[in-house]
């Protein structure tokens, strides 16, 4: 039966094929985009912009209310099930 199966469902095995490697692409994008090094990098310059003086409260505020919503996005990306 295992050998007929193979034989029946050889025509689809580039689908097969097709399908798992998109599927490691969107793991690789997902673990790229969900990394919370790169958004506490950002922090990090965007603390040190503040202190020297090349951005103001108001700026150094609004920039790091969007950098910790996308760590808040992370973090529970990957408390998901």
């Amino acid at each position: 039966m295992g050998l007929l199966t193979y034989l029946l469902t050889l025509p689809v095995a580039p689908v097969r094929a097709v399908t798992w490697v998109a599927q490691r692409v969107v793991d690789k994008a997902e673990e790229e985009y969900y990394d919370p090094a790169p958004v506490w990098r950002c922090l990090a310059e965007l603390e040190q912009q503040l202190v020297s003086g090349e951005i103001d409260q108001e700026t150094f505020d609004r920039e790091e209310e969007i950098l910790l919503d996308r760590l808040d996005e992370i973090t529970a990306f990957h408390q998901r099930p």
